[in-house]
């Protein structure tokens, strides 16, 4: 069963660090299956407080999702997203 990972970015804190997370983001993702399925593109907000943006990633199933987030890779980039922005991030399971 296909697996998301959905990030919405609330608000930017440090776009110095947050431009550092984007080029180890992509490097990361390399021997990884996933399907980027939205990457901060036009948002037309129905409900609730706009977001700055937001990312959607598919992937084969929750075991791959988990491997890909939990690399030592991802994880390096991660870090300067978390000290560039204020976002949430999740997994869900599809259909």
């Amino acid at each position: 069963m296909s697996a998301y990972f959905v990030l919405i970015r609330e608000q930017t804190l440090d776009a110095d660090e947050l431009a550092k997370y984007g080029p180890k983001a992509a490097v990361a993702a390399q021997g990884h299956r996933l399907k980027p399925l939205a990457l901060y593109g036009a948002m037309d907000v129905l409900e609730g407080d706009a977001a700055e943006g937001a990312v959607i990633i598919e992937f084969p199933d929750m075991a791959a999702a988990r491997a890909w987030y939990d690399s030592p890779a991802y994880q390096a980039a991660a870090q300067f997203r978390r000290a560039g922005s204020r976002s949430r991030a999740f997994f869900i399971e599809g259909v």
